[in-house]
């Protein structure tokens, strides 16, 4: 049983040691297609010979000896080229099949099937014959090729050398699916820790009431309050500074543990460029692939999440977009055709270029395709996104790589699955851009939760480009269907219920909340129940049982421990513009009724408009404003019946406008309800001092609390 285990756990390594050893040469063998200089070209040699050496010395170890048999022969092959100081080209092919076939027997290999009959045995009698022909074989036609996979996995880090005694910095290889699980853990003790900072602030409040409930005790009563405030307080200091320890080491960890699990951007192009010199070559095209940005660092899940789509696209390209020597050369462009692979961090977000110089879209054909597919089109630039849409290809026929209408609808499901987006343009003649934009992390997100249909769904914040409260003057009906007026276009206004196929209220509300939602270039308004608040949540995935659900990516994991659903906004913004609003969003005019007015003062846009958002549901007439001076000028110019204020302004701060309207003979009476991010006592402190009627703490901030407060103090 010991044996057993050794010789699989032997094979194991030996199938990760080859996967990385294919991997090599195939770089290696590119490199030296494109002539380099005799320097480079006896570094090369040198390092495939040592590459082959060492994938024959391990495959004996392991008795496969079918692979070391071609080695052996590859070796005296790559001896013959070394002799030769040059490649020619039907040795570099027969390299390139070589490659193929030992990345097939590895594939055999790791499914336990058997080695008789596959590629890399019918392949013997070639190497043998060209490692004992002095000169290269005469072009005879290619043996077929083993199906190749479609972008080989990054190669693993070579296996740690034991450690000495003061040796640092050794290397250890570690599981990608530990490296996931030890992701997972981390996310859900920043969540833990975030669920602490509400513990924390609930305990404080416990302790005011304490404090109150002492101040009207007498005798005993008043001593057994005192003696269980001071160890209410003791608590809250504890479990206070527990929060900071746990919230620092969570932190720590999670960013310890993310920078593990970073591979550069290289990494998801490794076999491009073999895919391409293929295909190139099979089409008589002459195609270069040039990757930018390679050296930044991303999560290893993102990765593996873009293989798929850039194989996709860089296949495309060359097979749709670059054109044939004869044809660059007619068109004043140089014969051989380029392909560009970008990458660049944009703020939270990562954008991947694909660019080629070939010819751009078709959009008569295109839009001819779609015709006949009965899709939607519009007849102007944006018709070039039909090439995403499912079953749609230019292609006049059909070849292993293009015809069949899945790859473009395929990249964008997958993008969209890692909570991206993709968008194309193009120049005739000049070649096509396509654009792929997806956050910089999977684990983590920042949400806006809102509730639509009696139910609570996270929205990516990135997603949201602002929120609205819509009006009458808001809205324009175009064709019996209602839109967003922007000083510029019309944006598709659809209620969120309705996308997702829920009930909708049957009484809209007279300025019903809104957010604006972006994907690219493309813009869409839906309306919400409510907005509920901003938040950091975990993201778990939807799991093997469920593959696809329609407008979702994942699941949003809150501070308290529940679950809401994250939405996916490129798809929301997509099926917007066929679920707009039919006229009667508005209800007709009824007699107005006077309305509680409050002041707003917050130099946050976000914030002021959450708060605004809140308050006017509520039925209150919100003036906004963006620091304490203004509050105070326009509270002296059209009055208000109460204010609620940040701290921290610019020009005047919340403690200064509180001050200014207490010392007012006019508003000295009115509520005052500071909201602020300083949670230690002693600013609560002077906020009461100064004369606030109430303090909360935007971390522990609710809207049923606010609400509650005003209500009172009214």
């Amino acid at each position: 049983m010991d044996r057993d285990r050794l010789a699989q756990a032997l094979m194991a390594t030996f199938l990760e040691e080859l996967e990385g050893h294919v991997a090599a040469l195939n770089r290696d063998l590119l490199a030296l297609e494109k002539t380099p200089t005799p320097a480079r070209f006896a570094e090369l040699m040198t390092s495939l010979l040592r590459t082959v050496h060492s994938v024959k010395g391990a495959s004996r170890a392991v008795s496969v000896g079918v692979i070391e048999s071609a080695c052996h022969r590859l070796e005296e092959v790559l001896a013959t080229v070394q002799r030769l100081g040059r490649a020619p080209p039907e040795l570099m092919e027969l390299g390139f099949t070589t490659a193929d076939a030992l990345d097939d027997a590895g594939r055999r290999l790791a499914q336990k099937q058997d080695m008789h009959g596959s590629p890399l045995e019918a392949l013997l009698p070639r190497l043998e014959q060209a490692a004992q022909s002095p000169e290269p074989p005469q072009a005879s036609p290619p043996a077929p090729r083993p199906p190749r996979a479609p972008v080989p996995e990054p190669p693993p880090a070579p296996p740690p050398e034991l450690p000495t005694p003061g040796a640092e910095g050794l290397p250890v290889r570690v599981s990608a699916q530990k490296l996931d699980s030890l992701l997972a853990r981390s996310g859900e003790l920043r969540v833990a820790g975030l669920r602490m900072e509400g513990r924390v602030e609930l305990v404080e409040a416990l302790h005011e009431e304490l404090h109150h409930l002492r101040l009207r005790s007498r005798g005993e009563e008043e001593a057994l309050a005192r003696r269980l405030e001071t160890r209410l307080a003791q608590l809250g200091r504890a479990l206070a500074a527990d929060r900071r320890t746990l919230l620092q080491a969570t932190s720590g960890l999670d960013e310890e543990v993310r920078r593990a699990r970073t591979l550069p951007f290289a990494e998801a192009c490794a076999g491009l460029e073999r895919h391409v010199r293929d295909l190139a070559l099979s089409a008589g095209k002459r195609v270069r692939l040039e990757v930018h940005g390679g050296a930044l660092e991303l999560d290893r899940s993102l990765l593996q999440g873009l293989r798929e789509p850039l194989l996709h696209l860089v296949r495309n390209a060359v097979a749709h977009g670059v054109e044939t020597p004869v044809a660059r050369r007619e068109a004043g462009k140089p014969e051989e055709g380029r392909v560009t692979l970008t990458a660049r961090l944009l703020g939270g977000r990562v954008q991947v270029v694909v660019e080629d110089d070939g010819r751009g879209l078709d959009l008569a054909s295109i839009r001819e395709k779609a015709r006949a597919r009965r899709l939607p089109v519009l007849g102007d630039a944006g018709d070039a996104r039909l090439i995403f849409m499912s079953g749609l290809s230019t292609a006049e026929s059909v070849t292993s790589v293009s015809g069949r209408g899945v790859g473009l609808d395929v990249v964008r499901s997958q993008v969209e699955a890692l909570r991206g987006s993709v968008d194309v343009a193009y120049e005739p003649g000049q070649g096509t851009r396509f654009v792929l934009d997806v956050p910089l992390t999977l684990s983590t997100l920042r949400v806006l939760l809102v509730t639509a249909g009696g139910h609570t769904f996270a929205v990516a914040g990135e997603s949201v480009e602002r929120l609205l409260r819509l009006g009458p003057e808001d809205v324009r009906v175009v064709e019996g269907r209602q839109l967003w007026v922007t000083p510029r276009t019309l944006v598709p206004l659809a209620s969120l219920a309705t996308v997702l196929g829920l009930p909708v209220a049957e009484s809209p509300r007279p300025r019903p909340g809104a957010m604006v939602l972006a994907s690219g270039e493309l813009r869409a308004v839906l309306v919400v129940d409510d907005v509920v608040a901003e938040q950091e949540v975990l993201i778990r995935g939807l799991g093997p049982r469920i593959r696809r659900a329609r407008h979702v990516s994942g699941v949003a994991v809150l501070p308290d421990g529940r679950m809401a659903p994250l939405l996916n906004a490129p798809s929301l913004v997509r099926a917007a513009e066929g679920r707009t609003l039919s006229a009667g969003l508005f209800p007709a005019p009824e007699e107005k009724k006077a309305r509680v007015r409050v002041l707003l003062a917050d130099d946050s846009m976000t914030t002021r408009a959450l708060e605004q958002s809140i308050l006017e549901a509520a039925g209150y007439d919100v003036l906004a404003c963006v620091d304490g001076q203004e509050a105070w000028e326009r509270l002296q110019a059209e009055g208000a019946e109460a204010i609620v204020s940040d701290v921290e302004m610019p020009r005047m701060d919340g403690f200064a406008l509180t001050e200014a309207i207490r010392g007012s003979p006019r508003f000295g009476r009115l509520p005052i309800v500071l909201v602020t991010a300083r949670s230690k006592p002693e600013d609560k402190a002077r906020g009461l001092h100064v004369g606030a009627s109430a303090y909360l703490v935007k971390s522990a901030f609710d809207q049923t609390h606010l609400l509650e407060t005003l209500r009172q103090l009214l």
